[in-house]
């Protein structure tokens, strides 16, 4: 049965793509997020160009159509501009109308009781989801780019055949059709007793790892199951897509600023490392700061520094030296990276979790040849107000590039940082 969805201004610039993934339904904008989403176009960053992509995504309706009547677009849903000029719906006294909230709020009203359809309101704000609630008004999140974390995005699986075992350390390798289970491309196989395998990118053949505990990265070492395997990945040419998701203390940052360097100051397979991080909001201009544009990047990069100063003590290096003498390292913040081509790369953007699934989208549509991209964050530490465990274009990536032979992920679980810091990430 055809429905009626309300959108919200943050789903709208959440995803610009949105309106197509409601399938048959009509897609009703409220002409007070047309006003909000006005104000948002001359935003800074990926705010204000996510919300020009609407505009132009609109203005190419209007060409097809009425907006005010509707337009058919591909999915076989209709976009409609709804205008109220007058309401026989109202709000509770003590709700300002004046409210950007409370005026979705008040056309939801009147659109249920003018239209016999059912009507949802579509909004990424839990807030107005529960006035909307508490209002009789028929609310959901945006799910269309939600995800559900389960074993697959692990990259291992667990296989308890000791025939089996005996045979891959014998031969070194095994068909995919012999194991009786599905694999894809470059997920991991733990045979027990310390015996592992990869899938290869072709997705026939389960082979040894090309790594093992004594593989040295400017001095690190995996220490554990899940770093041997990162380590697999962040080392492989053939994988142009890595994502690393894990929880603080588990080793992203330093993994892959490990096999960065190796990768490109070492064998000098990459023209240059790029170690970038969005700034939260990710739009959000640093111009407020005090300084050169160095020195206001300083404290978003903090963190990369630290590990770098550990990378660069194990060369007897400084780094603040290598940084300004040397053009294979360059730490910037992923404002400054949009609309760039980037060829011959090795790519790592820390705190991916705070990504939306189209900003990612919009990175990694942008990269150019030979560059390999690495995503790193904690999916339960996201600061991005709209964004979930389930929603952030980190896990987002990472589903959809499950089964591609250019991608692979690995989820790292064991904290290494420190005892306390391990103990705190299970207790706290």
């Amino acid at each position: 049965m055809v429905k009626n969805f309300v959108l919200d201004t943050n789903v709208l610039v959440h995803d610009p793509d949105c309106i197509e993934k409601f399938e048959d339904n009509i897609l009703i904008i409220p002409f007070p997020v047309l006003e909000e989403i006005d104000k948002l176009k001359s935003k800074p960053g990926s705010l204000g160009q996510r919300a020009r992509e609407v505009n132009r995504k609109l203005d190419e309706l209007r060409k097809s159509g009425d907006l005010t009547k509707g337009v058919r677009i591909d999915s076989g849903g209709l976009v409609k501009i709804l205008i109220f000029n007058e309401f026989h719906a109202t709000l509770p006294p003590f709700m300002a109308e004046s409210y950007k909230d409370n005026k979705i709020l008040l056309y939801s009203l009147e659109l249920k009781k003018r239209d016999k359809k059912h009507t949802i309101l579509v909004t990424k704000d839990i807030n107005l989801r529960v006035k909307a609630d508490v209002l009789g008004i028929s609310t959901q999140d945006y799910l269309a780019d939600k995800v559900v974390i389960d074993e697959i995005l692990s990259g291992v699986k667990e296989l308890h055949d000791p025939s089996l075992r005996e045979r891959f350390n014998r031969i070194g390798s095994v068909s995919v059709r012999d194991i009786g289970t599905e694999l894809y491309p470059n997920t991991f196989l733990d045979f027990g007793e310390g015996v592992y395998g990869r899938v290869e990118p072709d997705g026939k053949s389960v082979v040894r790892l090309s790594v093992s505990v004594e593989t040295s990265c400017w001095g690190i070492f995996p220490r554990n199951r899940e770093q041997l395997f990162a380590f697999e990945l962040l080392l492989d040419d053939r994988i142009k897509f890595v994502a690393m998701p894990g929880i603080a203390g588990t080793g992203k940052t330093l993994l892959s600023l490990a096999a960065g360097m190796r990768k490109t100051v070492d064998e000098k397979l990459y023209e240059r490392l790029i170690v970038s991080r969005p700034v939260i909001p990710m739009g959000q201009d640093i111009g407020y700061l005090p300084g050169s544009q160095e020195e206001k990047m300083r404290p978003w990069m903090q963190p990369i520094y630290d590990n770098l100063f550990l990378l660069f003590t194990n060369r007897h290096v400084d780094p603040d030296t290598f940084l300004k003498r040397s053009d294979k390292l360059g730490v910037e913040v992923l404002s400054y990276i949009r609309g760039r081509s980037i060829p011959n790369q090795y790519m790592i953007i820390d705190e991916a979790q705070n990504l939306t699934p189209h900003e990612v989208k919009t990175i990694l549509t942008r990269i150019g040849e030979d560059t390999k991209v690495i995503l790193i964050g904690d999916p339960y530490q996201i600061d991005n107000i709209y964004l979930d465990t389930n929603s952030c274009g980190l896990v987002y990536a990472a589903s959809k590039f499950v089964s591609h032979p250019l991608a692979g992920h690995i989820t790292l679980v064991k904290g290494e940082r420190s005892e306390l810091a391990t103990a705190a990430a299970e207790l706290l």
